[in-house]
């Protein structure tokens, strides 16, 4: 059976746990939260934290500069398959810009793709008759 965390326990977790109990308790499931699995959860959380940021380091270019990055953190999202639940959480950073054009490019080809599905269209119609 788990020891029950007492006061002196809740140093062992950096996580304000009165946050986490309101994140659980969002979830309509949940009723009731254990203190047990309050501190297991956040003692969890911390612990994936601190394994997403590791390996990140490890993995990414901040160890060539001393230091974690965001886009360390995204890259490690995007291409490592145990983290890739995270890629809509930690996208890729882009300039405005480069969104701007990426739009203008989509509408040019969207654009151009309607009128060729349109042409096809006909085309088939006159086949048909």
């Amino acid at each position: 059976m788990a020891a029950r965390p007492s006061g002196g326990e809740n140093r062992l977790v950096s996580l304000p746990l009165s946050r986490i109990r309101v994140i659980m308790k969002s979830s309509p499931e949940v009723s009731s939260i254990n203190q047990d699995a309050l501190f297991l959860t956040a003692r969890a959380t911390e612990l994936f934290v601190q394994y997403l940021a590791s390996y990140s380091y490890k993995h990414g270019r901040g160890k060539e500069k001393r230091a974690l990055t965001y886009s360390d953190l995204s890259h490690t999202a995007e291409e490592c398959e145990t983290f890739q639940f995270l890629a809509d959480i930690l996208p890729k950073k882009i300039l405005a810009s480069k969104y701007l054009k990426m739009l203008e490019k989509e509408k040019r080809d969207g654009g151009v793709k309607e009128e060729e599905e349109e042409e096809d269209e006909s085309e088939d119609e006159d086949a048909e008759s």
